[in-house]
């Protein structure tokens, strides 16, 4: 999970972009990366397979304020979207901090996806780490194509939510993204469920990767705090 550098002051905390081949996760950094502050910022490193790359870098934000007396640096991953690069994925994982999954919006990619997800949750099990308990938001990328899935299927598909059972937690929590929308919500049938954060996304023109990377940022400090 996060280190902290004492000599630096500084918060060092991993964020993992997961998802299908193609789906957009390079884009999401690759804009990312174009957009901050050089200075703060480390070098993009890009890790080349056959048929995927890996990208990698770190960057300092000047508006997240500080915890403690610390800087928080973050640490941007993607994974090889492709399943037999599974051990890479898996690698890249270890002490995660916050998860994004970039899913393909495109209707014929909805089996990618969940095979993506499902993924997701074997890998983080094999470290012992409970998806649902830790910062975790989802992107719906590519929404400007004229294939995109209506927005209602992918979450149902890909963010239905997952049972509430501490009595604590079992009220409602407005989503502070979506107006009218809830992150934590009781069904007709009685069972309490929370739904990750989702953000729509076109990531090769830059529409969403912030709203995105800012969530997962704002619940990685809170997780910290």
């Amino acid at each position: 999970m996060s280190m902290i550098n004492y000599a630096s002051r500084e918060i060092n905390c991993k964020i993992v972009y997961y998802g299908p081949g193609l789906g957009g996760k390079t884009s999401n950094l690759e804009h990312v990366y174009k957009k901050v502050t050089p200075g703060s910022r480390g070098k993009l490193i890009s890790l080349a397979t056959e048929s995927e790359r890996t990208l990698f870098f770190d960057f300092l934000p000047v508006d997240l304020g500080t915890i403690r007396g610390f800087k928080t640096r973050f640490h941007l991953y993607t994974v090889p979207g492709q399943v037999y690069y599974n051990a890479s994925r898996k690698l890249i994982l270890k002490g995660v901090d916050g998860i994004v999954f970039v899913a393909d919006s495109q209707m014929e990619r909805m089996e990618a996806n969940l095979e993506a997800m499902q993924n997701l949750y074997d890998n983080m099990a094999e470290y012992g780490y409970d998806l649902t308990h830790m910062p975790f938001v989802v992107q719906y990328n590519k929404r400007d194509l004229p294939n995109a899935a209506p927005l209602s299927e992918l979450q149902d598909a890909l963010n239905p939510g997952w049972e509430v059972t501490e009595p604590g937690r079992q009220r409602v929590a407005p989503d502070p993204w979506h107006a009218g929308e809830h992150l934590v919500a009781q069904l007709p049938t009685g069972e309490w469920v929370e739904r990750a954060p989702y953000f729509e996304a076109v990531a090769v023109t830059g529409d969403g990767v912030f709203d995105t990377l800012k969530a997962v940022s704002k619940l990685v400090l809170k997780s910290l705090s």
